[in-house]
């Protein structure tokens, strides 16, 4: 049996797979970087595998995850996203991914891409995890998070950012003895 990190919950396939295959990974394409985004931001307060479980049903909600579609939704898509038993209905949150979707492209206008203004935040370097230390914030979420606050995103607290950029590769916190350590 391979080693992972300890928070995997070894008789979940999805969790496996998730650990496995995606956290910890490097991305730098910006329709993945803005799934895995909105999915954070609406796993805020909830469990990762809450949000894992539904995330089929957020894609087809969410248009595919598509950035601009979401920035043109009308009263009449909230409606059906709060009636949506399938995903989480917080009107907050819904409202926010509508509003962030918007900001996430005037970013990617202003940068070229959201890829570029993320990675810029860390000099396009991944930051890993050496001392084996379970962190929740750091430095850089706290600047991140400051920043796109200031752009007027909402849910995007540093908590929510440090598990984002552990999630899309630029923290890795793989656990030293996981076998995605190294990776």
């Amino acid at each position: 049996m391979v080693k992972r990190c300890s928070w995997v919950d070894e008789k979940s396939d999805i969790y496996k797979d998730y650990h496995d295959h995606e956290w910890g990974i490097p991305v730098y394409d910006d329709k993945k970087l803005y799934e895995m985004f909105l999915l954070e931001t609406f796993q805020a307060g909830l469990s990762w595998i809450t949000i894992l479980k539904k995330r089929e049903a957020f894609k087809k909600a969410f248009d595919n995850f598509d950035v601009i579609k979401i920035a043109k939704y009308d009263q009449r898509k909230i409606e059906e996203l709060l009636n949506n038993k399938e995903i989480v209905r917080n009107k907050l949150k819904i409202n926010a991914a509508i509003k962030n979707a918007k900001i996430f492209i005037e970013i990617q206008d202003e940068f070229g891409s959201f890829s570029k203004y993320l990675w810029g935040f860390s000099n396009h370097k991944v930051i890993k995890n050496i001392d084996n230390i379970f962190k929740t914030t750091s430095k850089l979420s706290d600047d991140i998070s400051n920043d796109l606050k200031k752009r007027g995103m909402s849910f995007v607290g540093s908590v929510t950012i440090y598990s984002y950029l552990q999630a899309v590769g630029i923290v890795n916190d793989h656990e030293i003895d996981c076998f995605c350590y190294n990776k």
